[in-house]
């Protein structure tokens, strides 16, 4: 019941990619050119895919990975239960040649972020959690929380202001990422800036003291009035941890990863035999960090909720057709009358709400003609290129898993048009 109900109350947020390369082929730049299909959203439901258009994904791969852009990816598209395109591009090490397979383990990044924040919405359901309970009832440290205002010296220069908070930060905040707490790797705020100087990654650690790291460092804004991507998911996974009694990963393989057979699903490789199943990316990409360079083939303290996890196509289909089976998925919880402002940085994009951990679509956006989707639609990415979509309407769900920062964002937004254009009434 817990897991149903859960399923009905979670939407919502994605990262998007940024800095992503440009369309130098051919194959690659007629999808480009193509990509706002116009009115794509507006397919009657009960259209189906034509297995001749989704060869047109067959190219698209192949190209990358002929042109030595990719390594290689794994494309599923399933609808209405059954599998109608599962293909294995490539090869899942540059090194090594090995082939790309169903139990190939990929780094998701933020694509840990919607299995933690339906964790969390289980202990919601069950009534051990409250959405409008302040964080500093599970992790007293946030009871002296603060915000930092920026301000304009007379001589030109900003300073930061550290302010009291209006509110107490809540755990409806953490799940909507309107909390306050920022990233520290991008963007160039003070705020920003202190949490990049911060030290936040500094040995091994684990959630508790991570927590209370955060709880030192100010607010980026005041909690509840702007969408803001950060640490929110982190601190979720440590009250779950306080809640439940048990370690974040102990929780969600009683209550979640088990129950749906998501065996290799974790925030490390357990087993040095399945070492070399890991996806490597490009040498250009081998650095490639979210403020903390992460090796799931060692074993940490930190169970990052965020941005920890691995998983497989494998385990990960699992997850996606549960939340597609889940029938209603709430609401926008950020839209125009909710007071949450949104700048620059609003990842979930144009023509998208924001709910419990994902991205949902709730209307065709300002581009002209707009870009591919359903309107419902839920979404989600990961900073390694993973991304998958959720089509209750068309009642499909497309899963892209690649090991590929640099080109992330080009690929995803290809293959999404590639994918609609392949649906016929």
């Amino acid at each position: 019941m817990a897991r149903r109900n859960a399923i009905r109350a979670i939407v919502a947020s994605t990262i998007l990619a940024v800095g992503a390369g440009t369309l130098p082929f051919q194959t690659c730049a007629a999808a480009e050119d193509r990509f706002y299909a116009e009115g794509t959203f507006e397919i009657p439901a009960g259209a189906h895919f034509s297995q001749e258009k989704l060869k047109a994904i067959d190219a698209f791969f192949n190209t990358q990975i002929q042109h030595g852009k990719i390594p290689g990816a794994i494309v599923l598209i399933q609808q209405r239960g059954k599998p109608v395109y599962e293909r294995f591009f490539g090869v899942r090490d540059p090194a090594t040649r090995q082939p790309m397979t169903a139990d190939t383990i990929f780094r998701l990044h933020s694509m840990s972020k919607p299995i933690t924040s339906f964790a969390a919405m289980m202990l919601v359901d069950e009534g051990r959690l409250k959405l409008d309970d302040p964080v500093s009832k599970y992790i007293p440290s946030f009871a002296k929380a603060k915000v930092g205002v920026e301000t304009k010296l007379e001589n030109g220069e900003k300073a930061l202001e550290i302010m009291p908070p209006d509110r107490p930060v809540t755990i409806r905040d953490l799940l909507l990422h309107t909390s306050g707490i920022p990233y520290g790797f991008y963007g160039n705020s003070l705020v920003r800036r202190a949490y990049g100087n911060a030290d936040i990654y500094n040995g091994d650690f684990d959630n508790k003291e991570f927590a209370d790291r955060i709880a030192q460092l100010p607010l980026e804004y005041q909690p509840g009035t702007m969408w803001d991507y950060g640490h929110s998911t982190d601190i979720l996974g440590r009250i779950i941890e306080v809640v439940s009694g048990k370690t974040l990963l102990g929780f969600e393989e009683e209550k979640l990863l088990r129950p749906l057979g998501m065996t290799s699903t974790g925030f490390y490789v357990k087993e040095r035999a399945k070492e070399g199943l890991l996806a490597k990316p490009m040498g250009w990409d081998s650095d490639f960090r979210t403020g903390r360079q992460g090796r799931p083939e060692t074993y940490q303290k930190w169970e990052s909720g965020s941005g920890g996890m691995v998983s497989t196509l494998s385990d990960f289909r699992k997850f996606a057709q549960m939340l597609l089976d889940g029938g209603e998925m709430t609401t926008d919880h950020i839209g125009k009358d909710s007071g949450v402002a949104r700048d620059y940085l609003y990842f979930p994009g144009d023509g998208f709400g924001f709910g419990y951990g994902l991205a949902v679509r709730t209307d065709p956006g300002n581009a002209k003609p707009p870009p591919p989707g359903s309107l419902g639609e839920l979404k989600w990415d990961g900073a390694s290129g993973c991304y998958f979509i959720i089509d209750p309407k068309q009642e499909f769900f497309m899963i892209l898993l690649e090991q590929t920062p640099s080109e992330r964002q080009r690929i995803q937004r290809s293959l999404k048009l590639l994918v609609y254009e392949a649906l016929e009434k």
